[in-house]
Formats: structure tokens, C-alpha cells, sequence
């Protein structure tokens, strides 16, 4: 799980997952709308490779990667175990600002 965060820690690795939820791209696809070498955007490649969100397949020269979901499905299964909490506290502070009208203003 680790991994996993450290690779959704960076916008364009987030980004190359969105792109990679459409269907499979080549590197050179990845990187192609990113402002980077080829060579940085295998190394992002590598992060998500190490994290198990992305599998490369090597066809020739060509190597195409494709999303790997289970682990993002593991993460977003922990962070639910979080949600309620976040909710329970978000509920509360709107029932404060139900409660207590802001001075001066007409309800």
C-alpha cells in the first residue's frame, strides 16, 4: 500500500493512470502530451510498474503498458475505512453553521 500512495503522490503519474483507463498506450503514447524525455516518463512508468498499478508488455521495440486496478481498488478500500470519520465531522461542523447564524445576517 505504500507504493501505491507514493506512486498516486505525483500528478503525472495520476495522469498517466487516467489516460491508462481508456485502454492500453505505448510509452511513447504516455509521453507523448507530457513536457519529458522518453526517459523520465519510463521512469514514472517504472514507479507504477513497482507499485502494481501498471503492467508493461514488451512487443519488438514497442512496449505497452495497460492498468493494473487491484491495488487502486485496495487503496480506495482503506481510505472508505476513513470516510465516516471524515463525514461524521463534516456533518458536524454544517450543523454548526445551521445552528449558529452568522451575526447580522437575515435568515
Amino acid at each position: 500500500m505504500d507504493e501505491v500512495f507514493h506512486a498516486l503522490a505525483h500528478g503525472v503519474r495520476r495522469e498517466m493512470l487516467g489516460r491508462l483507463a481508456t485502454g492500453e498506450l505505448t510509452v511513447g503514447e504516455l509521453a507523448e502530451p507530457l513536457t519529458m524525455s522518453l526517459w523520465a516518463a519510463s521512469k514514472h512508468i517504472r514507479v507504477l510498474e513497482q507499485a502494481g498499478l501498471v503492467r508493461r508488455t514488451v512487443d519488438g521495440r514497442r512496449h505497452v503498458c495497460r492498468l493494473e486496478p487491484e491495488p487502486l481498488a485496495s487503496a480506495a478500500g482503506w481510505l472508505r475505512f476513513y470516510e465516516r470519520h471524515w463525514q461524521e465531522r463534516l456533518d458536524a461542523l454544517e450543523g454548526l453553521f445551521r445552528a449558529d447564524p452568522t451575526p447580522g445576517r437575515e435568515e
